[in-house]
């Protein structure tokens, strides 16, 4: 309740008094947080299940030399195992991070499609791996002769 020392004339205060206003906004804003679910940012996913008895999957690396070969008919191999390019360049993160680094060995059929050949190749480059070399150029030897036999 309000309590004035000031004057005192009979006349009504002029003054209003803000403290139960303010209590009752008090208690409807902690009414309001209680009742709002808590905000969670949780992503929900699926993830494969592994059977147990199985084991996981080896990765074909090798310490010395690994080869990437892009086939005729534009699948892309590494060490001999057909691979994604997502798959290779996690098998290339993985060769960087080896001491010493393996030889990285790049060897694109004459006829395999020059598209899938460059993005092969972007993936390596963006590996940063620094021991790269191309192999079976020999086939390419003369310019202008055919690279498959028989043409």
């Amino acid at each position: 309740m309000a309590m004035s020392g000031g004057k005192d004339d009979g006349q009504p205060m002029m003054e209003m008094n803000t403290t139960p206003l303010i209590d009752v906004m008090l208690v409807l804003l902690i009414m309001l947080m209680i009742t709002i679910p808590p905000v969670s940012h949780a992503v929900n996913i699926d993830l494969p299940v592994q059977d147990p008895n199985q084991p996981p999957p080896e990765v074909p690396i090798d310490p010395v030399v690994n080869k990437i070969v892009i086939m005729p008919n534009n699948e892309i191999q590494w060490n001999g195992t057909p691979s994604s390019l997502d798959q290779i360049e996690q098998y290339l993160v993985q060769t960087k991070s080896m001491n010493p680094e393996p030889e990285l060995q790049f060897q694109p059929a004459p006829t395999a499609m020059y598209d899938i050949v460059d993005q092969s190749l972007a993936v390596v480059k963006r590996s940063g791996i620094t021991k790269f070399g191309f192999v079976g150029n020999e086939q390419y030897r003369v310019f202008g002769k055919s690279a498959v036999p028989g043409n």
